[in-house]
């Protein structure tokens, strides 16, 4: 018996049924985020110095290799944003990419911040599986977000300066 009487099989039910409610709600949630509340590199967005531009996720991490393989959750809701392509190249298109990618991270984060609430009702070895699990499942998401983010943000800004340099060569 585990905690609060319930068999293994039933404990691990619950936690798989409030996993998935957890990821769906979170992915919910931040769906129903105008564009606006994401505007803005904002604490949690912003690029740290340690990520070196993104360049550490395909340094470090080999992001590009395994990236690939990550599932796509931007258009399971309707009228969602789905990031495996870039729709377009204008200016605009990128903007908007950009943004989602901090939505997609949000979701992802939010999906993660309620995995210690698992100890409570869980063995502790139970919950640290939870852990693990809450690991593999959004930190590879969030990895990528940012990896996106990050190269659509040099992007922007080289073509700013090229824009720039051209108003000064006129």
């Amino acid at each position: 018996m585990g905690v609060y009487g319930l068999s293994r099989p039933a404990l691990v039910a619950v936690d798989v049924v409030a996993s998935v409610l957890i990821q769906v709600s979170t992915g919910y949630l931040v769906h129903r985020l105008p564009t606006s509340a994401l505007a803005g590199d904002r604490w949690l967005f912003r690029a740290r110095p340690a990520e070196a531009g993104g360049r550490v996720y395909e340094r470090v991490l080999r992001i590009r290799r395994w990236k690939p393989w990550l599932p796509e959750g931007g258009g399971f809701f309707r009228g969602g944003f789905d990031k495996r392509r870039l729709r377009g190249r204008a200016d605009a298109d990128i903007a908007r990419y950009v943004t989602e990618t901090r939505r997609a991270e949000l979701g992802h984060w939010l999906a993660a911040l309620p995995a210690p609430l698992f100890f409570l009702f869980n063995p502790w070895y139970a919950g640290l599986v939870v852990q693990l699990y809450v690991l593999v499942a959004n930190g590879p998401c969030i990895a990528s977000q940012r990896y996106n983010r990050a190269r659509l943000q040099r992007l922007q800004a080289d073509r700013a300066r090229r824009q720039e340099r051209k108003i000064a060569d006129r």
